[in-house]
């Protein structure tokens, strides 16, 4: 066997992955993402290439926390039709993606990872090394997972400041009460969630008057839209709310902080220290 025909036998070898040559990387799966928690946590670990499409509800600033990034990848509505164009490998679902969808992928063999929204640090965690695993890049899941907890040490409280009492108040009253992500991350950041004594189990809505009636240290208020259309959003900004101001301060909390764990969860620690630190000041 001549020098040049023993490199082509090894190179077919390499390339069908048989004896006689190493075997060789399967390709990493190509991946659509039909949830905005899911979409945050794919862009951190997956090759850009592997990404086919992410959910529309990406795009949304005030939903999302990647909405200039999501801008820059393809899209869809959802819909089974779009999904299965895109012939992906893998697609990242939640519990609340559309029924039909999901029942057209399972039909046809089409490989989905389901998800729910996680209601502490540990489910999250397991999730990233879900998606990071499914992607084929594990040591990044491992990466996000200690970028977040690094963000959660710069935003825990000095030893021995006072806890601080606060509210999530999103359009409508919408808050989150004890056993959720959220309500974690405010302890983690040395806040004590006060929406049990409003009525709150786990999500809900708090009224204004009870609000007004017993106001927390902070108020971790979601932005209005510009001319807020809605009454739903004009309670963010209702001028009763001024009446408690020197009992209650208020700060920044975006909605879109509000459902996702993942990478958010390193800007919902920022913005969280910073609340503090409005209360405590040099003590926080």
């Amino acid at each position: 066997m001549t020098g040049l025909t023993r490199r082509a036998t090894i190179g077919t070898g390499l390339a069908l992955g048989v004896p006689g040559g190493a075997a060789v990387a399967r390709p990493l799966p190509r991946v659509v993402s039909l949830n905005p928690c899911t979409d945050a946590v794919l862009v951190n670990v997956a090759d850009r290439h592997q990404i086919l499409a992410l959910s529309h509800y990406a795009r949304d600033a005030q939903q999302s926390t990647i909405a200039d990034v999501a801008r820059t990848y393809p899209m869809t509505y959802e819909s089974a039709e779009e999904v299965i164009a895109l012939r992906p490998d893998v697609v990242l679902t939640a519990a609340h993606s559309s029924l039909a969808t999901r029942t057209a992928l399972k039909r046809l063999e089409i490989r989905t990872e389901l998800f729910k929204v996680p209601n502490s640090w540990i489910e999250n965690q397991a999730q990233i090394r879900r998606i990071a695993e499914a992607v084929g890049h594990p040591r990044r899941g491992e990466a996000l997972i200690a970028r977040i907890e690094a963000a959660m040490a710069r935003g825990a409280p000095r030893p021995g400041a006072r806890p601080v009492t606060a509210l999530v108040f999103q359009p409508n009253g919408f808050a989150a009460g004890h056993g959720t992500l959220v309500d974690e991350m405010m302890r983690r950041a040395g806040f004590v969630n006060v929406a049990q004594r409003y009525g709150l189990k786990k999500w809900g809505n708090v009224s204004l008057e009870r609000l007004l009636d017993d106001p927390p240290e902070v108020l971790l208020a979601g932005q209005a839209t510009p001319n807020a259309p809605t009454w739903a959003e004009r309670i963010l900004n209702h001028p009763a709310l001024a009446s408690v101001g020197p009992r209650m301060q208020r700060a920044v909390f975006p909605e879109r902080l509000l459902y996702c764990g993942g990478p958010v969860l390193i800007q919902t620690a920022a913005v969280l220290a910073t609340a503090r630190r409005q209360v405590l000041g040099a003590s926080a």
